[in-house]
């Protein structure tokens, strides 16, 4: 990946939905060489999908928690049923594997306190093998970017 590469990405990270004239412009090539990098990037996977960025509180998706969970026992039987309950549960918009002084950290999304408390009673709660949660709420953002710095 060369310099003309981040550029683009970054381009498609600010706006996926400029036209390849657009971004070939802004990098300095012509259509068709900006058009054939952006489907190799593609085929390479570093473009993994299109999206659409929403704002939460229009969607009514007000409450941000993060969960720090830890598992009772450290065995792959429970973290693999651990991990596959969290692929099901749309509440849950990330779910990463740490070090430290609990296992998991989760991103949980839901409308407001009445919600997250069904969700930890009656989902989070009831997989097998969790010891602890620990729930933090987000007060406000000072930096929340989706773009990664190329």
């Amino acid at each position: 990946m060369d310099d003309i590469d981040r550029r683009i990405l970054m381009q498609l990270q600010e706006n996926a939905k400029q036209n390849t004239k657009e971004i070939a412009s802004k990098v300095g090539l012509s259509v068709t060489p900006t058009y054939e990098r952006i489907k190799k990037l593609e085929q390479q996977e570093v473009v993994k999908s299109y999206v659409a960025l929403l704002d939460r509180e229009k969607i009514g998706k007000s409450l941000i928690a993060f969960c720090q969970v830890t598992l009772s026992k450290h065995q792959k039987s429970l973290a693999d049923n651990f991990n596959n309950a969290m692929l099901i549960l749309p509440e849950i918009m990330e779910c990463h594997r740490v070090s430290g002084n609990f296992d998991y950290l989760l991103k949980v999304v839901v409308e407001d306190i009445t919600e997250f408390h069904e969700f930890i009673n009656e989902k989070l709660s009831t997989v097998e093998g969790i010891s602890t949660i620990h729930s933090s709420f987000l007060l406000n953002s000072v930096k929340d970017k989706t773009a990664y710095n190329l």
